[in-house]
This record gives structure tokens, C-alpha cells and sequence, in this order.
């Protein structure tokens, strides 16, 4: 059979062929193997579960660097390792429309399987709901994530300090651009989403002694909106320095063509850090081991609140300060 029919998500003999002939043989491991309704992990380390859970529902479900289940993934992963978890088993839902090719569904749980692989860990558990034919959009797929924080590795935004430097990992609003783009008809040879896990990246920052205060990536809303919550939050204000983003050439034409922002576009591979002024050049050169954060860079620091109604500041290359607001209404609708 070449195609998802309803009967694949009623529970019967074609659900349990479908599970175990499609679904299993690319996420297998031992929790999986029985197939029962909940996965037994055993035992893990002293320290502090964390758990998260999200939705994808990202139009168009292949897109370049990456597809809607190595998004899946990486997203889940990167909720987890920016509260300092390391990753340690994923459930993974999908809810698939009558008539999606098999042959593409397998193209997405083989990203899914591998980008799960790369992170070191497991797809444990899940499920399969099909919807008629018209009521869907192909495939959706919702995740949850467990992890562990080991002793040492606690970090919050109640850490941050006024004089705290800002890291970005990497050049912003890849994953934007690139959704974007294709949906625009737009083509640019280096132009790929940034998709991909992050705690290998997290792993050596704290393995390297360096203790970051704080970690989030900048996903819907992008970094802008990022920069206003932690504000917010720790009821401090914010100063970045245009001239220190890092935005590749590609990313800037597709901004400039439709007329958006990249800092408020999301990125699916990066985190913004706040370190402790003497960490962060250390930081810096961690980072610059990995190749997906050559263009790290130090874009700001933390100050004390000028303006509680605008909290983040820019200043731009101009030599202007203007505010930075958060997102407000929907810049890019079915992003992740």
C-alpha cells in the first residue's frame, strides 16, 4: 500500500502492520519494542527531570535543510537543553490525512529516527490518528521530551545580572528565511533552514567549566521577541548592538524582498546565552569549534531598565538607539 488510508488510525491489524512495518523498524529500541500505551525508561541519574511538550504543524513539510520530523526533534531537544537537560526519551505523535504518500512518510520518520540518533536519544513511545481526506494538511506531529539536569548544570533567567554579556550562536532567522522563500518562490543556493540539535553545543560549554546564567532559543518571534520576555522577566533592560548580529547575505535578500525583520524571525538551531562578562569570550571560543557557530557573536549586554514599556534597546549602525517591542500579531503564520 502506497498511501495512508483510515482504517491506518482505528487500532485494528492495518494500524498494528502499519506500526510495525513503517513506524518500528526506524525508531527501534528496547523501550519501543513491546509497543505497549507508556514506555518504562528505568533508571536515571541523580538530578532533575525536566519535561516539555510541543506541536509542529510547519507549511511546507520538506523544506531545505531539514523536514517536519528532524524539526520535531530538534525542537524538543533544544526545550530540553536550554533549562540544562540532557535529553533522554521522546514520544512522538503523528496525525496523518487519508491519502499522504507512505514513501514521504517514511522520508520523515528516517529524519526524525536520525536526528533523535544524533542528539543521543530515544523515540520511546506514540501514536498514529489518520484524518479524512480534506480535513488535515498532510501531517502534523506532536512531540514530549524528558530529560535530566545533573548536578551543576541549573540554570535560569533568576541568575541574570545587570553587566551580563549576550551570545547569539550563530547568524539569525535561517529557518524563517528559508520557510519564507519557498513560499515565495524564492531560490538562493546557500539558503537552508538551521535545524538541528543543540545540547552537543550546550554539552561543551558546561564540560569547558563555563556555567551559562541563562539559555532560550529564539524560535517563533525570533530573537527580538526573545530579548523582550527575558527582560521582562528579570525586570532588567537590554542593549544590542546592530553591527554585532550576525545575518547572512542570504537571509538579508529575503528580508529585503518581503519586507521582514529577521530579528523577529525563528531559528530552529541557535540559542541566545547570558553569561557572566569574564565567561563570555570563553564561550565565544567553544563556540567557534562547532561549525554551525562560526558566526557566533556577542550582540549585547544586560543594563539597568531605562524604558519599562520598551526594555530592549538597539543601537543601530547609524549610531541611533531605537526600541526593540516584542512580535506583535503573526509575521510568519505555520513556521514550525
Amino acid at each position: 500500500m502506497s498511501k495512508i488510508i483510515l482504517a491506518h488510525g482505528e487500532g485494528g491489524k492495518l494500524t498494528r502492520e502499519f506500526i510495525e512495518e513503517i513506524i518500528f523498524p526506524l525508531f527501534r529500541n528496547e523501550p519501543l519494542k513491546t509497543l505497549t500505551d507508556s514506555a518504562v525508561l528505568g533508571k536515571i541519574k541523580d538530578g532533575k527531570i525536566a519535561f516539555t511538550t510541543d506541536a509542529y504543524l510547519v507549511s511546507p513539510i520538506f523544506f531545505e535543510g531539514g523536514d517536519i520530523g528532524s524539526l520535531s526533534i530538534s525542537g524538543t531537544i533544544n526545550d530540553l537543553c536550554m533549562c540544562g537537560a540532557s535529553p533522554l526519551a521522546i514520544s512522538f505523535a503523528l496525525i496523518v490525512e487519508e491519502g499522504f504518500e507512505i514513501e514521504n512518510l517514511k522520508k520523515i520518520l528516517k529524519s526524525a529516527a536520525v536526528t533523535a540518533k544524533k542528539a543521543g536519544a530515544i523515540i520511546a513511545t506514540g501514536d498514529t490518528k489518520v484524518l479524512p481526506k480534506g480535513k488535515g494538511d498532510g501531517v502534523f506531529i506532536a512531540t514530549s521530551g524528558v530529560g535530566v539536569i545533573t548536578k551543576g548544570r541549573n540554570i535560569s533567567d533568576d541568575f541574570i545580572e545587570e553587566g551580563d554579556k549576550i551570545i547569539v550562536s550563530g547568524d539569525i532567522g535561517r529557518h524563517g528565511a528559508t520557510i519564507a522563500a519557498f513560499r515565495h518562490n524564492l531560490k538562493g543556493k546557500k539558503l537552508s533552514s538551521d535545524c538541528a540539535p543543540l545540547n552537543a553545543i550546550v554539552d561543551a560549554l558546561f564540560e569547558s567549566g563555563i556555567k551559562p546564567k541563562a539559555l532560550h532559543d529564539p524560535t517563533r518571534g525570533g530573537v527580538a521577541t526573545l530579548l523582550n520576555e527575558t527582560a521582562k522577566r528579570t525586570k532588567l533592560g537590554i542593549e544590542i548592538y546592530e553591527e554585532k548580529i550576525p545575518i547572512s547575505k542570504e537571509v538579508s535578500a529575503v528580508c529585503e524582498v518581503l519586507g521582514l525583520d529577521p530579528l523577529y524571525l525563528p531559528c530552529e538551531g541557535r540559542f541566545v546565552g547570558f553569561f557572566k562578562p569574564k565567561d563570555a569570550e570563553k564561550a565565544m571560543l567553544i563556540l567557534k569549534n562547532f561549525k554551525s557557530c562560526k558566526n557566533c557573536s556577542i550582540i549585547g549586554q544586560t543594563t539597568k531598565i531605562r524604558n519599562k514599556m520598551f526594555p530592549v534597546l538597539i543601537k543601530t549602525k547609524m549610531g541611533s538607539v531605537r526600541p526593540v517591542d516584542e512580535l506583535s500579531g503573526i509575521q510568519l503564520p505555520r513556521i514550525c
